[in-house]
């Protein structure tokens, strides 16, 4: 394996240079400290929406700047957290009359720096509400020291929290449903093969022909359980079933996200979606939403993750809204029957 395409020492400045080039017209790139921000927002957003983690999990968060999902995100080196002083630039550059709401990913990283920010930003007179996203499985246990970690739900997250906001929902709002999304989903993620070392050019951990790392984090964090690896239909059938004991009972319309861990193919995407939306069907399921692609990588980890989320009345009319952000696809609305 050849090492990363990466220019020497600090691989994030360059990338961040050449996104703020490539969309220019959608993003700002500020530099001290670093931060991003959108040059597009609704006239009726009065809650700027703020992100943000390690980079190398792009697209998320920068790839969601733009009017119908986030206003600032400020992003950190590779797999660590930003510092506060990004974070609280990037809220003071997004904040609308009525405050700023935080999509804060559950590590220890992120929660510290953005809760320092906030009581910045509190001290300064702006209100602030803070989002947690804590939708992996695989951390759901009395061993985790954090619990759940955020991973593919964020996305959710995010897309229909800017819709809500571009309404003009107020900060509790707005905090309410962003909390209320993430308590309403559950992700897992499986990988072949481990993300590529900057330093050494090797996968970061080893892994035999016929292993699967059962569980692993978009930061490249092992699994606690390393399998056999089964056939693709028997895979999807455990983690579908997984995701259905570990989620909040409710109605049976589901949001079904497949996502790609960085190496994955669209053609094998596309191929787990359906064999995982047939098996929700089986069960008397309906999918209701999708999204199919690489959307919060580890780099280039071969695997893929799952994120389903039940949706309420009014989600799916959010999640359908416009969105001008340089990486969330275009989607058709919804019709008055949610269809």
């Amino acid at each position: 394996m050849s090492a990363p395409f990466l220019p020497a020492g600090d691989p994030v400045a360059p990338a961040l240079r050449g996104f703020a080039r490539a969309h220019a017209h959608l993003v700002e790139l500020r530099e001290d400290p670093v931060h991003l921000r959108a040059r597009e927002r609704a006239p009726r957003r009065v809650v700027g929406l703020v992100a943000g983690g390690g980079s190398g999990h792009e697209p998320m968060h920068a790839g969601f700047l733009g009017r119908g999902m986030l206003d600032a995100v400020a992003p950190g080196q590779v797999f660590a957290s930003p510092h506060n002083r990004q974070v609280l630039h990037a809220s003071l550059a997004a904040a609308g009359p009525e405050g700023v709401v935080h999509v804060v990913k559950n590590y220890t990283g992120d929660r510290i720096n953005f809760g320092i920010a906030a009581e910045r930003l509190r001290h300064e007179g702006v209100r602030v509400g803070r989002v947690l996203v804590d939708d992996d499985l695989a951390t759901d246990d009395t061993d985790s020291a954090t619990g759940r970690r955020g991973t593919g739900a964020t996305v959710v997250v995010e897309k229909l929290l800017g819709a809500a906001a571009d309404e003009g929902r107020g900060l509790d709002e707005l905090t309410d449903l962003g909390n209320a999304v993430a308590a309403a989903s559950r992700s897992l993620a499986v990988a072949s093969r481990a993300q590529t070392s900057f330093h050494t050019g090797e996968p970061a951990f080893a892994l035999g022909a016929g292993d699967l790392e059962y569980g692993v984090g978009i930061h490249g964090e092992r699994a606690a359980t390393t399998i056999d690896r089964p056939p693709l239909p028997d895979l999807v059938v455990r983690m579908i079933d997984e995701l259905l004991t570990g989620l909040p009972p409710g109605p049976g319309e589901l949001l079904v996200l497949v996502n790609g861990m960085g190496a994955t193919t669209q053609l094998e995407l596309y191929g787990i979606f359906d064999q995982a939306a047939a098996v929700l069907e089986e069960r008397g399921l309906r999918v209701a939403e999708s999204l199919v692609g690489t959307y919060v990588p580890a780099l280039d980890m071969a695997g893929f993750s799952l994120t389903l989320t039940r949706l309420q009345d009014g989600w799916r009319t959010w999640w359908r809204a416009p969105a001008r952000t340089p990486a969330f696809p275009v989607l058709d609305d919804v019709d008055e029957e949610g269809r």
